[in-house]
């Protein structure tokens, strides 16, 4: 097992480019299942879940071959339906969240799938009502079975239908949508997700021929089609890293330029960071963060103290609550962070506490922070990374803190962080990977 070593208290200084976005990564490699013609994307983040996808496609007999770093043609021609029943596709399946996303272009495409119940983060209870709700409305047949923990779905004839979805799930949208691109006749889906990375694919889905129209909204409307063709892709970048490195030029008092970060597609994130006092400029189409000694939170127009919720897109996105909590340890003026979507997502809290962070922790969905504008330095201690956002958060507060810190399960973090430690080296970090035995959590 591999951790961090980390001295903070240094503040850091350059350029940072962010990686091709995770979360639109794995809606669109799925998407490559659609068609036997070949389809190229670029801006692939290299990262464990995003490889683990890919290497799922090869052993489903996807023809892979890697063009650059980043950049990669896909031909779904010959696929291996029978990979299904093997030890090895339910090991893969159950070590990948973002596996549950092969089933609706194969349900389209083919009439079967078949996921073992998929892993991830340890945040919380996260269904997949939605997506088997969605498929079971265009006409697939479901069953899972509890002793081995596997779902499997039949549809040998989907047909479009009025879907009045239960939840905004962007990937229990983008699996129905993948599905319904296929399916005989028209789809609606109401509530539907709009996230940028879903109109992405929906765009995507488009030049390959598929007839998806109000993309953006949450009422989609997709007319089936026969087949679809091949096409070129590239990503957006992650919305999540730009995020988080707003967040680390903040805590570290740190002169950072973020570049290409697709500014119009970012929504609210660099709203939220400014009522957090974080002062930022755009220069073209890079987020330029000046050196903060100190930022002030804002509060609400009455005075009272300012609440940052999640909420589905537009609204403010659940993985960078937690990068918000920490930086608002450092800040001067209170905030309540509230997690509505996941009941464990603040549980990292403890360490922070520990650093010598004044948070109070309401329940498993809030957080009240009291920000005393740095009159005290955290202090490095030994923690554990519990899922990919606390565990970047945790990153953050100990490239902060006065000391040395080490932080274990650095898997978790590299499992959506492209290359962290080598691209903060270059921005002057003190931090190293090194062989550690692992802590409980």
């Amino acid at each position: 097992m591999n951790a961090f070593e980390i001295y903070g208290g240094t503040p850091l200084k350059g350029d940072i480019i962010p990686q091709g976005a995770k979360n639109e990564a794995l809606q669109i490699l799925s998407a490559v299942l659609l068609t036997e013609e070949a389809v190229t994307v670029s801006n692939i983040p290299d990262i464990k879940d995003v490889n683990k996808l890919i290497d799922l496609l090869r052993d489903l007999g996807v023809e892979v071959n890697r063009q650059s770093k980043d950049t990669y043609t896909f031909r779904a021609q010959h696929i291996d339906l029978d990979y299904f029943k093997s030890e090895e596709f339910k090991a893969k399946g159950s070590g990948l969240r973002g596996s549950i996303m092969i089933v609706g272009p194969l349900l389209a495409r083919f009439g079967r799938a078949a996921i073992p119940r998929p892993g991830g983060d340890k945040i919380g209870r996260r269904r997949l009502d939605t997506h088997f709700l969605g498929f079971v409305k265009l006409g697939a047949r479901f069953h899972y079975d509890p002793d081995s923990h596997f779902f499997n779905v039949d549809a040998t004839n989907l047909k479009g239908t009025y879907i009045l979805m239960d939840e905004a799930s962007v990937t229990g949208t983008a699996n129905i949508v993948m599905a319904a691109v296929l399916a005989e006749g028209t789809t609606t889906i109401y509530n539907a997700a709009c996230e940028p990375y879903l109109q992405q694919l929906c765009k995507m889905l488009n030049r390959m021929g598929a007839k998806i129209s109000g993309i953006g909204s949450n009422l989609l409307t997709i007319a089936g089609v026969d087949r679809l063709g091949g096409t070129n892709h590239r990503m957006l970048p992650d919305m999540i890293e730009i995020g988080s490195f707003i967040g680390l030029a903040a805590m570290t008092e740190s002169e950072i330029t973020i570049k290409d970060v697709h500014f119009n597609e970012l929504g609210i994130i660099p709203t939220v960071f400014a009522k957090l006092g974080v002062q930022f400029e755009l220069r073209g189409d890079d987020i330029f963060i000046p050196s903060q000694q100190s930022y002030e939170v804002d509060t609400f127009i009455d005075g009272s103290i300012l609440t940052i919720a999640d909420a589905p897109w537009p609204g403010f996105t659940p993985d960078l609550l937690s990068i918000v909590l920490v930086v608002a340890t450092q800040a001067k003026g209170n905030v309540l962070i509230h997690q509505k979507m996941f009941e464990s997502r603040l549980f990292f809290v403890d360490k922070l506490i520990d650093m010598g962070a004044q948070i109070i922790l309401c329940d498993p969905h809030r957080a009240t922070v009291i920000g005393l504008n740095k009159a005290f330095k955290l202090r490095g201690i030994e923690m554990t990374s519990p899922d990919i956002r606390a565990g970047v958060s945790l990153l953050i507060a100990a490239l902060s803190a006065q000391g040395k810190s080490v932080i274990h399960n650095i898997e978790q973090i590299e499992r959506g962080y492209q290359d962290i430690e080598l691209r903060l080296k270059a921005l002057g970090a003190a931090i190293r990977r090194i062989d550690a035995i692992p802590q409980t959590l």
